[in-house]
């Protein structure tokens, strides 16, 4: 028996900062959240020493691994909310797909889907807790480790995001073999992605019950999409997982906020905001002013600094940070990226990011 499977899902630490919580709920807030999308990332000397030499999904495998790179950048930085170390492709994996990381190359999958009877080498019902349960061990010894220091964040790919790897095989600009299946062949595709969201209700309530306290669906490839495919191919999907999420929760008495994360999905944002998440992640071609607008207030806003600003001067990022949060404003507001972190980015600007959005947002609640 592993000794992470003596941790179990119950008696955790007292939270002590729930900022990130209170924003997502629209809660007043002492000071505005912050938390980068990939915080445990390459950009972090000592990630790349934990992983050297280590084959990348094998670390996800590993809930002390996991646990250790989810803990990295908040003994470095004052985050306001952990993300579990893990990756979007684990559900193919899950149902029987075969998914390489390949240096500078990114996830590969060596047999990609070609045609609709490729979906009956899948496995379409997955038991979860036998699959992914490396995924819930690794939350669950987090949430003890982290003693109650901020809260965690529990995550999945969305449905439309995760079918574009597995037909496409890997990453793409055009994303042109999945968008084919949406035109030449709708009903596979819908019932690839029904499948998928099926699994991955399931794969965020097992993420809940080991601990993970906010959850964020990663819509990553709604930009490859317009609006008709959108709401066809991406909405109804990414409703489904929300409602029949809270639904369940609901019957056991319990509640987590979810944040949609629809990267450059900007005209889909009215609907976004109307799908029973309670923040809406924004990438950085959206303005705060017209994404507050949009949205009508209806939910918590996240985002949105091109992670491109840090790059710039440590007084840059504190100038660029403080119009964004004269933007965004000091309620319903969490700070983040408008992507991920980049692996050649210097981890004291990063410091600078954090830095910036508690000082200017107190500032900010002071002046009111």
């Amino acid at each position: 028996m592993d000794k992470d499977d003596l941790i179990l899902p119950k008696d955790f630490p007292k939270l002590k900062n729930d900022t990130f919580l209170l924003a997502c709920g629209g809660q007043e807030t002492p000071h505005v959240p912050v938390w980068c999308m990939r915080q445990a990332g390459r950009y972090l000397p000592e990630f790349r020493e934990s992983s050297a030499g280590k084959d990348f999904f094998e670390t996800c495998r590993s809930p002390e691994a996991c646990c250790e790179l989810t803990l990295q950048p908040l003994r470095r930085f004052p985050f306001d909310a952990a993300i579990i170390f893990s990756d979007i492709l684990v559900i193919p994996q899950a149902m029987g797909m075969a998914v390489q990381m390949v240096a500078g190359k990114g996830p590969t999958f060596p047999e990609p889907l070609k045609e609709p009877e490729d979906l009956l080498l899948l496995q379409s019902k997955v038991d979860v807790n036998k699959e992914l349960g490396y995924v819930f061990k690794a939350i669950t010894l987090t949430r003890h480790k982290l003693e109650g220091k901020v809260p965690l964040i529990g995550f999945t790919g969305a449905p439309w995001t995760l079918m574009a790897y597995m037909i496409e095989g890997g990453g793409s600009t055009t994303h042109s073999k999945a968008k084919r299946w949406l035109y030449l062949h709708p009903e596979a595709s819908h019932q690839l992605l029904k499948m998928l969201t099926d699994i991955i209700i399931e794969y965020l309530l097992g993420q809940v019950a080991a601990g993970a306290q906010a959850l964020q669906v990663f819509e990553s490839h709604a930009g490859c999409l317009g609006p008709v495919e959108f709401q066809e191919f991406s909405l109804p999907y990414l409703r489904d997982i929300a409602r029949k999420v809270k639904d369940q929760l609901k019957e056991s008495g319990q509640d987590v906020p979810m944040i949609v994360f629809a990267k450059d999905g900007h005209y889909g944002l009215e609907d976004l905001s109307q799908s029973h998440y309670e923040v809406v992640g924004l990438d950085w071609t959206i303005d705060p002013h017209s994404a507050r607008e949009r949205t009508g207030g209806k939910v918590s806003l996240q985002g949105n600094m091109d992670p491109c600003a840090l790059y710039a001067s440590k007084e840059r990022i504190s100038e660029i940070v403080k119009k964004m949060l004269e933007g965004f404003g000091t309620r319903g507001y969490i700070a983040n990226l408008g992507h991920g972190l980049y692996p050649d980015m210097d981890p004291e600007n990063v410091g600078a990011f954090v830095e910036a959005v508690h000082s200017h947002s107190r500032h900010l609640l002071n002046l009111k």
